[in-house]
């Protein structure tokens, strides 16, 4: 590949909630979400649940990843960022952070947009030091 060219950025397909069954659905059959036309996995019933529990953390709050695995009492960390990349697009995925509170790599300059709409406490900049959430004070304990 030569030097001048790049790939194109990794997109996970869109997610919507199917208004009759209130289950997820993505958006773009058929393609995987590197756009390789390979078939996306299907949604399982742990990914389905993951993405229930981040379309519930309100506005101006998050939950890490571990956060999310605890609650649902399965997986982990890394099987929910798993969920989040394939199909967390549908979803507010700003709102599901690693635990330190920092960024996902890639999509700063959106997740800060939304956390300045939605008020979510960040913790203050040190000298060049990347924006985080403050997860003191974000941190949500999930749906009740």
């Amino acid at each position: 590949m030569r030097a001048d060219r790049r790939r194109p950025a990794r997109r996970a397909p869109a997610v919507t909630r199917s208004a009759v069954t209130g289950s997820a659905v993505t958006g773009s059959a058929g393609t995987g979400s590197a756009g390789t036309g390979s078939p996306s996995p299907a949604l399982s019933d742990f990914a389905s649940r993951v993405l229930d529990v981040a379309e519930a953390i309100p506005p101006g709050t998050v939950m890490s990843y571990g956060d999310v695995a605890d609650y649902l009492g399965e997986g982990g960390p890394r099987q929910v960022g798993r969920v989040m990349a394939l199909w967390g697009g549908g979803v507010a995925w700003w709102r599901v952070v690693h635990a330190n509170g920092s960024l996902l790599a890639g999509h700063e300059r959106a997740a800060l947009a939304r956390y300045r709409e939605e008020s979510t406490p960040m913790r203050p900049v040190e000298g060049s030091g990347p924006r985080r959430v403050d997860m003191r004070r974000a941190r949500w304990s999930g749906p009740a």
